[in-house]
């Protein structure tokens, strides 16, 4: 089983907003998760856009779990 870090949307139309979830690599993007790591609000006016349980993170990537390129990104730029 190929655990996966990856977005899944929950906003509604033109009101986008995702959870950033552990969710096996077999299942589809809105199907059940695993654990929900944190949240990105790309509409969010210069409040809070990306909120992360970093201890979670780690801890899934130290399992085997493959972020995808957009989570890596939002990562980075929070570490910043």
């Amino acid at each position: 089983m190929a655990v996966k870090i990856r977005l899944s949307r929950i906003g509604s139309h033109k009101k986008p907003f995702y959870r950033i979830v552990a969710a096996s690599g077999e299942k589809a993007v809105q199907k059940k998760f695993i654990e929900i790591l944190g949240t990105y609000n790309p509409c969010a006016d210069k409040g809070v856009q990306f909120n992360i349980d970093k201890d979670k993170f780690d801890k899934w990537v130290s399992l085997g779990a493959k972020p995808s390129d957009t989570v890596m990104t939002l990562v980075k730029k929070q570490a910043k």
